[in-house]
């Protein structure tokens, strides 16, 4: 049976409920910091996977708005890069900013290497390395459709969102005895009131109040909408040239443009909250419609190899942490006064109190510039 858009809408929305309940009373998952759309997807997907082998009745879901709500989230990733924090940044960011892109190369060297020592392809590397494990579920959602449809992998939307979820959870369980040794060679400066309060208002406190009315929401949107239709240009625009790029980044880029204009060219303040919600918003119905869609069959075959290489991934980044992020990471401390440094996650290379875009976009383009058209096709 095949689903509308409208459905799909509605199937995905049933999911997040679904998921938020079930994280609300389940503690392993908060701590781990489990998302809602993915509990509630991976739910939603077992339940269609039981109907399918019990009574042969499957459903097929509207992919239409799966794209938009992806585009939308990486339209607002660049709607919230402003180039004045990245200068205030300064030294620390630099070197957070290089630890992060040492670390990208390292996983999918590693991912790589193992994949094609265990004869599978390089691919399978990839979506086992950075793509997932530094990317997060918001990459792996991007980038698997790309790997399935133009590289010929099979079943890389479902082994990405499967590493991410993987990688999520050996995060929380083994960065936090990581991240407290650590932690014991840094002096942690105490957070004043102001300060304390600033971390509350962070996005990340969905609890929060908001000053976001009818009118910033249309702004935003607006502003979401010409990313989306320029960046989806470009992208038409360069295809089958040295400049192709998938068009999510060319959203985020535009996003960026956008943002920057506003704020240092014509002094327009760019509501970042409304930003965020709506950016949120998308983020876990495309979540949510992803991994709804999940066909559990195709990941039997490759589940032992990418267990295998995210094992070793865990070692190394326990090895990275220790080892090479930790004196970037001092200096940030001593620097900015961070309150709290969660050194070991998958998902975010910070605590999630802070907002990572760096890393996101550092990701997006390293992928963007390795593969290219001549790649060969693996099935």
């Amino acid at each position: 049976m095949i689903l509308d858009a409208s459905y799909t809408l509605l199937v995905a929305c049933i999911a997040l409920l679904i998921g938020m309940f079930v994280v609300k009373f389940t503690p392993f998952l908060q701590k781990n910091h489990i998302p809602e759309a993915v509990v509630g997807g991976f739910i939603v997907a077992i339940v269609l996977l039981i109907i399918d082998k019990t009574s042969g009745y499957s459903f097929t879901f509207d992919a239409s708005l799966q794209s938009l709500l992806m585009l939308t989230f990486f339209s607002s990733i660049g709607l919230s890069s402003d180039f004045s924090r990245l200068i205030k940044g300064g030294k620390p960011l630099v070197l957070l900013t290089i630890a992060v892109t040492i670390l990208i190369a390292i996983q999918n060297t590693v991912g790589m290497s193992m994949a094609v020592m265990m004869n599978e392809s390089p691919f399978i590397g990839l979506i086992a390395g950075s793509i997932t494990l530094t990317g997060g579920h918001g990459n792996a959602g991007a980038w698997g459709p790309i790997l399935a449809d133009k590289y010929g992998v099979t079943g890389a939307v479902e082994l990405a969102m499967a590493c991410a979820t993987l990688g999520l959870v050996l995060g929380g369980l083994v960065g936090g005895p990581v991240a407290r040794h650590l932690l014991k060679k840094v002096s942690i400066p105490k957070t004043t009131e102001q300060e304390r309060d600033t971390i509350v208002e962070a996005f990340e406190q969905p609890s929060v109040k908001r000053k976001i009315n009818a009118n910033n929401v249309i702004e935003t949107i607006s502003m979401l909408i010409i990313c989306i239709v320029v960046g989806g240009y470009i992208s038409a625009l360069f295809k089958d040239t040295f400049l192709q790029l998938p068009t999510f980044v060319w959203c985020l880029f535009v996003g960026i443009i956008i943002r920057n204009t506003l704020t240092h060219v014509f002094k327009h303040e760019v509501f970042e909250p409304t930003v965020d919600v709506l950016g949120s918003v998308a983020l876990s119905l495309f979540l949510a419609m992803a991994l709804m869609s999940l066909k559990f069959g195709q990941l039997a075959s490759m589940a032992g190899p990418v267990l295998i290489i995210i094992a070793v991934q865990t070692v190394v980044m326990v090895l990275f942490a220790c080892f090479v992020l930790m004196n970037p990471l001092m200096i940030l401390v001593k620097i900015i006064k961070l309150r709290w440094i969660h050194i070991l996650s998958y998902d975010q290379m910070v605590s999630p109190k802070i907002n990572n875009q760096t890393t996101k976009c550092a990701n997006s383009i390293f992928y963007t510039t390795l593969f290219t058209n001549s790649a060969p096709n693996y099935t």
